[in-house]
């Protein structure tokens, strides 16, 4: 069967998907004058949270009417490596539409700047993302509860929403055993049009660094989606298991489904300004400013129910800043009148940083094919083309970023983890944790007690031997990258006050708290020990980064911060879940504390980033958000 008859027999949402054409659909709004006089619930992004909230209400509620605000516009959304890209080359990427944001330079990593993307599409980030798609650590979550978060939070109440989000496909028994992917079914069970699924490829080099982690020790897991991910994983994509393309939010929660929703309608190519209330802050729901960006016209929205921002985490608080809801001191640099105290708002920041752990040269390479470097060859690559046409799908075009990562605790990577353990402790009894904040909320109580408590719980939390800090994703290549699962700095996402309709000005301001190089320093130097393994060593693997010349403290903390990632693409927690005196945002139900009418419902609300690619727990998070509200609703 040809890939064109095998979409006519599949649903719209493939058709749009296979051709890169959007199905036109009544729904979609360009115009004000396309728009209801009010609807009941108004969700700000049409990303991956923001997708899954109005679909699960547009359902429930068949007579409530749902709008979605979205900047983007329908796109087709490629997966990684879509044909025609040549894999590792010059053109070995492409994306549907995107934000790209630079933060500001980083003194303690020799001014770099960290580089981060967002979706700016139907579908948001799970539109343009890597397409990992692992689960955190039961003990992230379980840890929040200590910072005043509803044990409703916990893995236990949060696992149920990660198994309704997804529907998990198998890989046969052949590909299984080829590839040695292992799972286990009872971490499944959804049957939402999210897929999840391992290819029918990997690189064939894959399995030489497997080998060397299961050498150095690493615990081989059967499965890490199910809470416990100390150890070797199998990770799946985010793809369809017959066509091997990107499966996002635009496709399982809006195009799959609004075919049969006249009461869910997507305005695209719009620019929520602001929540703005006439009578005040316990009058809402808000109204939403809205801009047009073909126009430049705004206009007002009513909501009759709530609004919800699910804009992610850097637009969020962006949102919020210019409805005057933010700190004193904030608003006042940028001009804006506070309507509601709330100094966690685009406090908080955090993402994943990291950087070369180890990289090397074979001496004594195997003969392995098929490799990346084959896609040179204009026979191997129209073959790769034609074999991802077919269907099913197949060859090295299904692959997205790669499927295998260790995941790797402080105990288990460090003698010295009791030193770092005890710095951690130390900032927070001799007073010193607030000098690491940043100065324009440094300060602030709240914020500061916050901060302390967060110290707190996270040197718990990385004394469990169970609980991963170290994360190396590889597909093929000569590199394992050391990635910092829990970094102690905290950044900040503020108004441009030039223009406040600009994109935000983000201050990453990693490697500020010192302890976050001694976890690196022990994450480069465990890294290296992959080259002493049999494995390795039977290839004649010789390291190049950081090189044998680099053996001192100081030699490997220069190489650090000058051969780093400051952004794994996992921003979040600017709109943090918790005690308003501690600088939470929004209370365990995810309302904005003191805001009527108001929600968050994305990766902004997270306290603590975690120790995994994000999109899976924002498909959670708005399963379990689109619950609470029902809940109230009903």
């Amino acid at each position: 069967m040809s890939l064109s008859k095998f979409c006519l027999l599949a649903s719209a949402s493939l058709v749009s998907l296979t051709t890169g054409l959007s199905t036109p659909h009544a729904n979609i709004k360009r115009q004000v004058s396309q728009l209801r006089e009010s609807y009941d619930f108004v969700i700000v992004g049409g990303g991956t949270s923001g997708l899954t909230v109005a679909d699960r209400l547009s359902e429930a509620f068949p007579q409530k009417t749902v709008l979605v605000v979205e900047y983007g516009d329908v796109e087709y959304a490629p997966s990684s490596f879509d044909p025609p890209v040549d894999w590792y080359g010059p053109n070995s990427f492409q994306s549907a539409s995107l934000w790209v944001f630079f933060s500001q330079p980083n003194p303690e990593y020799n001014n770099l700047t960290a580089l981060s993307f967002a979706g700016q599409v139907v579908g948001g980030s799970s539109a343009i993302n890597g397409q990992f798609f692992d689960r955190p650590s039961r003990h992230d979550l379980d840890s929040w509860t200590q910072l005043g978060v509803s044990s409703d939070w916990n893995w236990r109440g949060m696992f149920p929403y990660f198994k309704k989000s997804i529907k998990f496909t198998a890989p046969s028994a052949q590909v299984a055993q080829q590839y040695n992917y292992t799972w286990d079914l009872s971490s499944y069970g959804g049957t939402t049009p999210i897929h999840s699924s391992f290819p029918p490829f990997q690189w064939a080099d894959n399995s030489v660094v497997l080998n060397g982690w299961r050498e150095l020790g690493v615990h081989t897991r059967q499965d890490c989606a199910g809470g416990d991910k100390e150890g070797l994983c199998a990770v799946p994509t985010s793809q369809h298991p017959i066509t091997a393309r990107r499966s996002h939010a635009g496709l399982g929660h809006y195009a799959d489904v609004v075919g049969t929703r006249s009461n869910y309608d997507l305005l695209v190519k719009h620019q929520a300004v602001r929540v703005i209330y006439p009578n005040g802050v316990n009058s809402g729901p808000p109204l939403l400013d809205v801009r047009s960006l073909t126009t430049n016209a705004r206009f007002n929205i009513t909501a009759n129910a709530e609004v919800v921002l699910s804009a992610g985490a850097y637009h969020t608080p962006t949102v919020l800043l210019r409805s005057g809801i933010g700190a004193a001191n904030i608003l006042a640099a940028s001009g804006i009148t506070q309507v509601l105290e709330l100094p966690g708002v685009g406090a908080n920041l955090q993402d994943h940083p990291g950087s070369t752990g180890v990289a090397w040269n074979y001496t004594k390479p195997g003969n392995w094919t098929p490799m990346p470097e084959e896609m040179a060859d204009p026979t191997f690559k129209a073959d790769a083309t034609a074999a991802f046409d077919e269907v099913p799908a197949r060859g090295p075009y299904t692959m997205a970023l790669g499927n295998r990562a260790i995941y790797i605790s402080l105990p288990n990577t460090t003698p010295n983890y009791l030193s770092i353990i005890r710095k951690i402790l130390r900032q927070t009894v001799d007073g010193s944790a607030a000098s690491f904040l940043p100065a324009d909320y440094r300060d602030n109580a709240a914020l500061a007690r916050g901060y302390r408590d967060q110290l707190a719980v996270l040197a718990k939390l990385l004394l469990n031997p169970k609980a991963p800090n170290l994360e190396t994703p590889w597909s093929t290549g000569y590199s394992a990258p050391a990635i910092l699962l829990h970094p102690l700095s905290r950044g900040t996402v503020r108004l441009n006050p030039a223009d406040h309709l600009a994109q935000p000005v983000v201050d990453s301001r990693h490697g500020s708290n010192p302890v976050d190089f001694d976890m690196q320093l022990a994450n480069v130097k465990w890294s290296r020990r992959l080259l002493d393994t049999p494995t390795m060593k039977r290839y004649g693997a010789v390291e190049t980064a950081p090189g044998e010349a680099v053996q001192s403290d100081a030699e490997l903390l220069a190489f650090i911060k000058s051969a780093a990632t400051l952004s794994y693409q996992h921003p979040c927690c600017t709109a943090a879940l918790g005690p308003k005196n501690k600088g939470g945002v929004v209370d365990n139900k995810l309302r904005v504390h003191g805001a009527k009418g108001l929600r968050v419902v994305d990766i902004s609300v997270l306290p603590l980033v975690i120790s995994a690619h994000t999109s899976s727990t924002a498909y959670a998070l708005g399963e379990k958000a689109a619950d609470v509200i029902i809940k109230e609703w009903r």
